[in-house]
């Protein structure tokens, strides 16, 4: 028989070797270690850039509602004068210096609104005063439609107390003070005449502020590219604010005819509303139309003759707002409706109803400098539609 032979165990002593060498260790290059250590950098940065951008913005909103007082009427006044300024530089054309021409075209301006303020001062003065019984008369023709309601009420009073709630006796009436306006009369004066006087020595002395700025540039190229973005920057503007003026005006006459025709009071007062309201996109054609409404239910006793005006002039402005703005002011000059309503909400804000007049223009105008400026092209291409 023949002897078997145990198996030779296999050694682990190789194992275990392979067990304890250590992992080879990754080390990175100089290069590798720089670009890490830049990107780092450049991080920080980017968030310290981002924190003081934030800062920067929250410092000038301040200071825009801290000092509203006197921006509101330069920002007025360039918006007039950027309006005007072609009428101007057409007469020099012509050989009719700035002065004489800016000082024609005031006249004729403040001639202009002392006519219009002759004009609707008494119908909106009176207005006010009998407004309180205008109120009292309107609330009767609503009974057939709160009638139901407050029966409605009633009975859940009832369900709920076990007895059915007393109306109210006796409601204060609302006073409004013709002398509350009076008192701030002083006030809006100044604020006129200073927007006149800026608006004149804007006209005449614009086009020298703008060379003064253009003549800081280093370089005769940097001055010819700024000569152009200037100059196309004005005439954009101009054009935008000249053509929104014409368009609401247009607006304003078409309702005022339209009220004539329909026998409502004081169509030019009307009418005027009409045409300031429709520089707030959207909500002053709600206001208007709810302001038309509510004096149609105060004029007329027939409830459809009533409606007729709010609805004649919801149909004039749809017109205006789809068909007729887009077609003459181009698809370059339309404003996402989203960003019109947040410019809107925070100027309204900050300034108020002149911020929410203002809005619109700014915005547009913003839009129309940031496409020629470079790297704010991305503002241009947010607010777009």
């Amino acid at each position: 028989m023949t002897a078997i032979e145990p198996t030779a165990l296999p050694s682990t002593t190789s194992v275990e070797g392979a067990a304890q060498d250590p992992l080879p260790v990754v080390t990175a290059t100089p290069a590798q270690l720089a670009t890490r250590g830049a990107y780092r950098l450049r991080s920080h940065l980017r968030a310290i850039r981002m924190t003081l951008n934030a800062l920067l913005a929250l410092a000038l909103l301040y200071t825009v509602t801290l000092v509203k007082a006197l921006i509101i009427p330069l920002v007025l006044a360039a918006f007039i004068g950027l309006a005007l300024n072609p009428i101007v530089a057409r007469g020099t054309r012509h050989h009719i210096p700035r002065w004489l021409g800016a000082s024609v075209l005031m006249a004729s301006l403040i001639a202009g609104i002392a006519s219009g303020i002759s004009m609707l001062t008494q119908p909106a003065m009176g207005w006010l005063h009998s407004a309180p019984s205008q109120i009292r008369s309107f609330i009767p023709k609503l009974e057939h439609f709160t009638r139901p309601l407050e029966a409605a009420g009633r009975a859940t009073q009832t369900l709920v107390n076990g007895h059915p709630a007393l109306a109210a006796q006796n409601p204060s009436d609302v006073a409004i003070s013709v002398w509350d306006v009076l008192a701030n009369a002083p006030k809006v004066l100044a604020a006129v005449l200073t927007v006149l006087l800026l608006v004149f020595f804007f006209l005449i002395y614009g086009d020298l502020i703008l060379r003064r700025l253009v003549e800081i540039a280093p370089s005769f190229g940097y001055k010819r590219h700024a000569v152009s973005i200037v100059r196309g920057i004005q005439t954009e503007v101009s054009r935008y604010i000249l053509t929104t003026v014409v368009i609401n005006a247009s607006l304003g006459i078409t309702t005022a005819g339209m009220l004539y025709l329909l026998h409502m009071p004081d169509p030019l007062l009307w009418g005027t509303v009409a045409m300031f309201a429709n520089f707030i996109p959207y909500v002053g054609a709600i206001v208007t139309t709810t302001t038309l409404l509510f004096v149609g239910l105060i004029h007329f006793e027939v409830f459809p003759a009533a409606l007729l005006p709010a609805l004649c002039f919801a149909c004039i402005t749809a017109v205006e707002g789809n068909l007729i703005t887009p077609m003459i002011l181009g698809r370059r000059m339309r404003v996402s409706p989203i960003a019109i309503l947040i410019w809107l909400l925070i100027w309204g804000w900050l300034w108020g109803v002149p911020g929410a007049l203002l809005a619109v223009p700014m915005l547009t105008s913003a839009k129309l400098i940031a496409e020629r400026v470079r790297g704010w092209e991305w503002f241009a291409r947010m607010v777009q539609r």
